[in-house]
């Protein structure tokens, strides 16, 4: 019994796949955890607390190669993406990048994503573990655009790795390695450049609230970029566990905790994400269910931040109003190393979901309070522009 144990646990080490920086990250400390089909490092020897806190203060470097890039081409590309995306990509800049999900027949959301507008593609990153979701959609989608006369093809960019450098003294560590003017690069642009003599193609974005880059470059020079990346003293590597807490304090949401195949925008408080320029035509899938939520403000539920007392709510934790009857799931939750305090997501009706209400947490059989409380919980410091 204990050899076939081993022998499962052993398979399923096998089937977790590793990015270019495995080898790195063992090196440098880090403990390796499974994440959506990947062998991912959750948390180097500084502990979650001091990651978490580095990168407010100065600099972390985070592996995303998990995730993967896309890019669309062909004259009709945009006209494509624009059935597969919310977004006004026909009013997209060259070089500038819309925050978007891709969506479903049913108004839910199968991802979300970063669409940029590269002047000869459109270049998109899908979430870890999503290509057998993602691109079978694009997919079918695609054979009957093609059908109907129309140009466009994808092409999934697996040869590349991709690295986040977020913090305050990002821009000081990238003006180190490259030559770029990134006074001129604002949140949300993207732009090809050579970062530590690597062809690169760097976006001025990333999940933890700060300013930074979100880094692709070729997989076998991932090391080398990683290694001259933290060279620089004001960077420290930072694994999963720390960027759930960075990403829970700027508001962000996790694929497969806060948003899924059955919650919509409106659910979800993205109404962003629907361009004010697709909201009369639509023209997108679902988008005969995502409008009238829009319109007539019908969501019956709502993403609310919460801030707690008492032990952190995790996922699953029950939500309760004031009377005690449960209305809602926390989705995510952690302790704010910043605000040194619990806070949380969660689903509430709408009529709770108004900043300043008072709900409960059921956390391990015992009732905490809870408030309801705008979103990011800590200021973003996105770079908008000099």
């Amino acid at each position: 019994r204990r050899a076939a144990v081993r022998c499962r646990r052993a398979n399923m080490a096998a089937a977790l796949r590793r990015t270019a920086l495995y080898d790195l990250h063992v090196a440098l400390g880090a403990k390796m955890v499974p994440f959506a089909g990947w062998e991912m490092p959750v948390q180097y020897a500084e502990g979650i607390m001091k990651s978490h806190l580095h990168c407010r203060e100065k600099a972390g470097l985070f592996d995303v190669s998990h995730m993967l890039g896309v890019r669309f081409t062909g004259k009709d590309r945009v006209e494509f993406m624009e059935k597969m995306v919310p977004a006004d990509l026909r009013n997209l800049p060259p070089s500038m990048g819309a925050l978007s999900v891709i969506t479903n027949e049913q108004g839910g959301i199968i991802d979300d994503c970063i669409v940029t507008n590269r002047g000869d593609d459109l270049y998109t990153v899908i979430n870890a573990g999503h290509e057998d979701k993602d691109l079978p959609h694009f997919e079918r989608h695609m054979k009957d655009f093609v059908k109907g006369g129309k140009e466009v093809a994808m092409e999934p960019l697996t040869g590349n790795g991709l690295l986040a450098l977020q913090g305050p003294s990002a821009v000081e560590v990238m003006q180190s390695l490259c030559g770029h003017d990134f006074a001129a690069m604002k949140f949300m642009s993207g732009a090809p450049m050579s970062v530590a003599g690597l062809p690169c193609f760097v976006t001025r974005s990333g999940y933890t609230g700060e300013d930074g880059f979100e880094i692709a470059v070729p997989k076998e020079e991932s090391e080398t970029l990683a290694k001259a990346i933290l060279a620089h003293p004001a960077v420290m590597p930072i694994g999963l566990g720390a960027r759930d807490s960075l990403r829970l304090e700027a508001g962000l949401c996790l694929y497969g905790n806060d948003l899924d195949d059955t919650t919509t925008p409106a659910e979800a408080g993205l109404l962003f994400v629907v361009a004010k320029a697709r909201r009369e035509h639509g023209g997108f899938v679902g988008d005969d269910v995502i409008l009238p939520q829009i319109r007539d403000k019908s969501a019956k539920r709502k993403r609310v931040g919460l801030v707690c007392e008492g032990a952190p709510a995790r996922e699953h934790a029950e939500v309760l109003d004031s009377t005690g009857a449960p209305v809602g799931e926390v989705t995510s939750g952690v302790h704010s190393p910043c605000l040194k305090k619990p806070i949380a997501m969660a689903y509430v009706p709408t009529a709770l979901a108004k900043a300043g209400t008072e709900l409960q947490v059921k956390v391990r059989g015992r009732v905490n309070k809870a408030v309801v409380t705008k979103m990011p919980f800590v200021p973003s410091n996105y770079y908008r522009g000099a």
